[in-house]
């Protein structure tokens, strides 16, 4: 069975919880699984630009409302509700990497954590004008404590939910040009890893490539309001980054110091492209419906 970050599986869920297409329960046991409850923390430093754009009418604006708002949230329910009645119109996932940080929107000490778990949730500020809401916008990572064995395994994870700069520069174009780079990236590694005769797999590494093939992503990945081509990606995605991670434990057939360099930078190439249309999947669920 394929899987994709915990990050991807709370922006998707929590969009829809927030556009009124799923409630708050079915939601939390989305993203939770077979994991201990998630719980959160909140942390209160402020943000480096913490005033909105514009006040709205009749309303004052102050820090303070919005830190004390989040010191209440305790477990995932809590930030959903928060979130909620934040007036935040959506999440959008970012899928950070050592040289690819494009979408995390500082301070730097939240870009640090996002960028050592490889994942975070953003709230989405909305349109261009809309007025950020007395909360702030808010980011949150996930801290993950894998316990038990392979047979049973467990996971103890708590959200980091901290105040970020507010940023309307996010990590990945639209939905198509993430199809598009995904599709091209494919057909460009396919034939560079070809080429080095890495299809000469280790025996038990074929039968894992096979399984990951065959595979598919749990039925609650998305919530059912996400559209089919959004899920179709999400899946590809998850499915290529499964079989670089394969690919990645060791040289493959590669004969030379040079041959294994082409091999490893085709490798990283590919899992970019799969974090990017990760993100673009579940962030396309922001996009206008037609």
């Amino acid at each position: 069975m394929l899987d994709v970050p915990r990050s991807i599986r709370l922006a998707a869920w929590g969009t829809a919880v927030l556009t009124g297409d799923a409630p708050i329960g079915a939601a939390v046991a989305a993203v939770t699984r077979d994991d201990e409850p998630h719980q959160v923390e909140a942390h209160l430093a402020g943000p480096a630009n913490p005033r909105p754009q514009r006040e709205p009418a009749g309303q004052a604006w102050t820090a303070a409302a919005g830190m004390a708002a989040m010191a209440e949230v305790a477990d995932l329910a809590d930030l959903l509700a928060h979130f909620r009645d934040a007036g935040v119109p959506g999440l959008r996932a970012v899928l950070p990497a050592p040289g690819d940080v494009l979408g995390l929107p500082g301070p730097p000490e939240f870009n640090r954590l996002a960028l050592a778990a490889g994942e975070c949730v953003l709230t989405d500020p909305g349109a261009v004008g809309r007025p950020v809401r007395p909360a702030g916008q808010s980011g949150v990572v996930p801290e993950v404590t894998v316990f038990g064995s392979a047979w049973e395994p467990g996971a103890m994870v708590t959200w980091a939910l901290r105040p970020v700069n507010v940023s309307r520069i996010t990590a990945v174009g639209s939905l198509a040009e993430a199809e598009r780079e995904l599709r091209e990236a494919l057909a460009t590694g396919t034939q560079t890893l070809a080429r080095l005769d890495v299809a000469r797999w280790r025996e038990d590494a074929a039968d894992r490539v096979a399984a990951v093939r065959d595979g598919g992503l749990p039925r609650d990945t998305l919530p059912p309001s996400a559209p089919a081509r959004a899920a179709q990606m999400l899946a590809t995605a998850a499915r290529v980054r499964a079989i670089v991670e394969i690919a990645r434990e060791d040289d493959g057939a590669a004969l030379s110091g040079h041959e294994a360099e082409q091999r490893a930078g085709t490798l990283r190439a590919l899992e970019a492209v799969t974090r990017r249309a990760m993100a673009a999947a579940v962030n396309g669920l922001l996009e206008p419906r037609t």
